[in-house]
């Protein structure tokens, strides 16, 4: 799979595993800041509304996006 995304252009930045036999490297600045993304998508998706899509109009789906980030902003 990594040497499939290297072909692409991509650069993997998730870690190996702890127990493998040969380390893999990554840029752990790069990882940092992919799971602080992955964190906050997570906090948006406790909203039922944002998880599930319930509204069918891409512009009503933002607002409840925008309102949901809004209210989780606030709340931390």
């Amino acid at each position: 799979m990594r040497d499939e995304l290297k072909e692409r252009g991509i650069e993997p930045v998730i870690p190996g595993k702890s127990n493998r036999k040969r380390r893999l490297r990554y840029d752990k600045e790069a990882y940092n800041q992919r799971h602080l993304i992955e964190n906050g998508i997570c906090r948006l998706k406790d909203s039922r509304r944002i998880a599930t899509r319930y509204d069918k109009l891409a512009r009503n789906f933002l607002a409840s996006v925008c309102l949901v980030a809004a209210i989780v902003w606030w709340i931390l």
